[in-house]
């Protein structure tokens, strides 16, 4: 009953953040701001595309929760962003979804694999296409990157790559609150056997 008091959570994480505070320099300052932005695209995004997947196979259970959105406020779970941040893992407010919506085109375990890989897959697509970005500001606006503000917006960018790597890889983890390697396994399988159709 105790350990279940969010109140007690919540303490125990108020002191993890005054204690990694308070011990920063002013260059761990400066990655604990970068980072930031990083962390609050990954989770968007991530937890984005699950909602976005259940429902495109016809699951509303996402879009009556409004999580079928990429304002950061409905997809951040407090603690986990706090972790993130602070202890280098965290989590997203977890979507939920009810298998028995999805239409028939795919099996209830179909359908969850797919939203399970839905997330990973997202972070891994937004981590090309920072470094794309982050390689074409460096290749046609290097004089930009040089300015103070240049150089801090080419760091968010490089943190926010190294984030969504971060988070799609750790979602691949095979533990059950993660999106699981197992689930996404049979994603891949899934869709190989479409293909050989």
């Amino acid at each position: 009953m105790f350990y279940s008091d969010k109140r007690f959570i919540y303490l125990i994480l108020i002191v993890i953040v005054l204690m990694n505070l308070m011990g920063m320099s002013q260059l761990e300052w400066l990655v604990l701001l970068f980072t930031i932005p990083g962390v609050l695209i990954a989770i968007t995004f991530h937890e984005f595309a699950h909602a976005y997947a259940a429902t495109k196979l016809g699951d509303d259970t996402p879009m009556l929760q409004n999580r079928l959105s990429l304002n950061p406020l409905s997809h951040i779970d407090p603690i986990g962003f706090v972790l993130l941040l602070f202890v280098g893992f965290g989590w997203g407010k977890p979507v939920e979804i009810n298998p028995r919506n999805f239409n028939s085109k795919y099996s209830q375990t179909g359908g969850e694999a797919i939203v399970a890989a839905a997330g990973p897959i997202m972070n891994f697509i937004l981590a090309i296409v920072l470094t794309i970005v982050y390689c074409a500001i460096f290749k046609f606006a290097n004089a930009f990157v040089q300015t103070d503000i240049g150089g801090i917006i080419a760091s968010m960018i490089q943190y926010t790559i190294i984030v969504n790597i971060g988070l799609g890889i750790f979602n691949l983890i095979p533990l059950p609150p993660l999106d699981r390697i197992k689930n996404i396994s049979k994603f891949l399988i899934i869709q190989c056997k479409t293909m050989a159709l």
